[in-house]
């Protein structure tokens, strides 16, 4: 394998399991479960996969064939050389839009690509509508409203700006209109109905298209955020879709990290840097092979624990960057033992669990996952190479 730095984020399986210090699993059966979770509920729509940012960290090369053999024909991507890296992994047949659109002077690497473009701006919206014109055809592209969040998308002002151009949308094959939901995970929150109302006042201005609104959290919020495309990314990968009720998801990810080295301390001893874990009495202490540069956020030292089957075993001290030491003086010695492996994500503690150990959430943490690891894939209960 190459030794350069693309290679290394590149490489599906990661290091190899002999050398790695923690290996992450990886089960593509949970995620094809999930999308069909959401696609029984949002039935009558269509339902699009997000796979940006590799696939949430999990690997979009092996993630996407999956949710492809599932039933998505649609995926959804931040970047254009996301959806370059993706296109020879689906079907030439499936959609792949673009979310940011292209920058300036890039529209033509989305049509070499059988790209997408989601159009947020008038300036996009020119620059395609003059390739259009340059190709002589016209050429296929979303539309994104700012219903209220304020990030992406044109306002009632560009749309007036549009309108008042002569050439308008012309060239432009609007084959979607979107925007996104700014408070989905607190099904409570009016803000989501207030969007939901604007979106739909916003396509008076527009010849009917299809809309898409919901993404993993508003997909819960029920059928009339539906429309005719839900999103799904987050839910797909495990995250719950909102804090108020169980998570109805599958656990997609389990991490394990290597035990490399034990000791014992007393209370005139101190652990990691700035000595800030002072033991009162006589404790075991492993250090283990995972630290920030791997994905573990620094916060989680204040209340994360590292796990041995069903016990919990509590992080101690500062997170180092490639290493955290874990209080092991409850656990058995024969099971703790240098080489021996604990869960620092796993059945007993998903990726909101960790989360919120963190102050974070769970997108962060599987965004964050280093390329440090083994990566392990399970694919139809078998353990894939």
């Amino acid at each position: 394998m190459p030794h350069s730095l693309s290679a290394l984020h590149l490489s599906e399986a990661g290091w190899p399991r002999a050398r790695a210090g923690a290996t992450l699993t990886i089960d593509l059966d949970a995620i094809r479960a999930n999308y069909r979770t959401v696609c029984a509920l949002a039935a009558g729509a269509e339902c699009a996969a997000v796979v940006k940012a590799d696939a949430y960290g999990l690997g979009a090369a092996r993630v996407a064939p999956m949710l492809e053999r599932a039933g998505a024909r649609t995926f959804f991507v931040a970047h254009i050389d996301e959806g370059i890296a993706l296109r020879p992994h689906v079907a030439p047949t499936s959609r792949i839009f673009v979310l940011h659109g292209p920058l300036a002077g890039a529209e033509a690497d989305c049509v070499r690509h059988d790209l997408v473009p989601v159009l947020n701006s008038v300036e996009q919206i020119g620059a395609w509508r003059a390739l259009a014109h340059e190709l002589g055809r016209a050429l296929p592209a979303a539309v994104q409203f700012d219903t209220g969040m304020s990030r992406f998308g044109l306002s009632e002002q560009d749309l007036d700006r549009i309108d008042a151009d002569p050439a308008g949308w012309r060239g432009i094959d609007r084959c979607l209109v979107m925007s996104h939901l700014a408070c989905a995970d607190d099904p409570s929150d009016p803000a989501s109905a207030h969007q939901r109302e604007r979106l739909l006042a916003m396509c008076t201005r527009l010849p009917a298209r299809p809309l898409s609104l919901a993404a993993s959290s508003g997909i819960f919020l029920g059928p009339e955020f539906h429309f005719d495309l839900v999103r799904p990314g987050a839910a797909l990968y495990g995250v719950a879709p909102n804090a108020t009720a169980p998570n109805p998801m599958r656990p997609v990810v389990r991490l394990q990290a290597r035990i490399l080295q034990t000791r014992t301390v007393g209370p005139t001893d101190g652990v990691g840097y700035g000595l800030t874990y002072r033991p009162a009495g006589t404790r075991r202490i492993a250090t283990i092979a995972a630290g920030y540069a791997d994905g573990i956020m620094r916060r989680v030292a204040h209340d994360g624990r590292a796990w041995l089957g069903a016990q919990s075993l509590p992080i101690v001290g500062r997170i180092s960057m490639d290493s955290m030491a874990v209080d092991i003086t409850d656990a058995p010695e024969p099971l703790t033992a240098p080489g021996a492996m604990l869960d620092l994500l796993g059945p007993q503690h998903g990726v909101d669990e960790v989360a919120r150990a963190a102050g974070t959430i769970g997108y962060e943490i599987l965004t964050s996952l280093g390329h440090r690891y083994h990566r392990a894939y399970v694919a139809d209960g078998v353990a894939l190479s």
